[in-house]
This record gives structure tokens, C-alpha cells and sequence, in this order.
């Protein structure tokens, strides 16, 4: 099994930032890729932001609405992706979640889901 653990989020004014975290651990042999996702009432769930490692290459994407002002890195020694989120705007207000994709030990792929974590854009 993997855990993830979530970190970050909150309320914080228009034009204001912040930065969450989500750290990877169980039987991992190898992550594919780490990213977040958002989820705002009465609307689909979409992509925020996703980064995938190839050897010392990262490859990022972000989704339209977020491009230019959130930034997603990433720690591969302690799967753990970090996603920095400035220039925040009210329509930002949803639950993100982190999602991660990979190879347990045995061979066998996963692709787990974090609990959620609230963010909320508002003065």
C-alpha cells in the first residue's frame, strides 16, 4: 500500500500564496508521476499541476487555468512533490489532491489519491 500525506492549504487572500506538499511512503519501488488535482463545488474534478522524473529530467504540466502562476517540484529522494501556488485567485477555491502514480516493490503499478486538502481564496 501507499500513504500519502498532504500538507498545505488554507485561506488566504486574493493575490496571496501558498505552498503544499505531498509525501509518498510504503512499498514504493519507483514513482511515474506525482501531481495535484482540484475539485470546486458543483464542478468537475481537473488537473492543477503534474511532474514526472527521467532520469535527472522533470517534465511538468500545468493546467490552463494555472499556467504562469503555480510552480510543481518535486523531491524524488523523498517522493515528495511540492506545489507552489501564487498569484492566487477566488475562482482557486476548491479541494486539491494530490494524486501519485507508480511501481510497488513487487512489480505491480499503482495510482493512489490524498485526502484532500481545502483551499480557499478569499478577502
Amino acid at each position: 500500500q501507499v500513504q500519502l500525506v498532504e500538507s498545505g492549504g488554507g485561506l488566504v487572500q486574493p493575490g496571496g500564496s501558498l505552498r503544499m506538499s505531498c509525501a509518498a511512503s510504503g512499498n514504493i519501488f519507483s514513482i511515474t508521476v506525482m501531481g495535484w488535482y482540484r475539485q470546486a463545488p458543483g464542478k468537475e474534478r481537473e488537473l492543477v499541476a503534474g511532474i514526472s522524473s527521467v532520469g535527472s529530467r522533470s517534465y511538468s504540466t500545468y493546467g490552463d487555468s494555472v499556467k504562469g502562476r503555480f510552480t510543481i517540484s518535486s523531491d524524488n529522494a523523498k517522493n515528495t512533490a511540492y506545489l507552489e501556488m501564487n498569484s492566487l485567485k477566488p475562482e482557486d477555491t476548491a479541494v486539491y489532491y494530490c494524486n501519485v502514480a507508480g511501481v510497488y516493490d513487487n512489480g505491480d503499478s499503482f495510482a493512489s489519491w490524498g485526502q484532500g486538502a481545502q483551499v480557499t481564496v478569499s478577502s
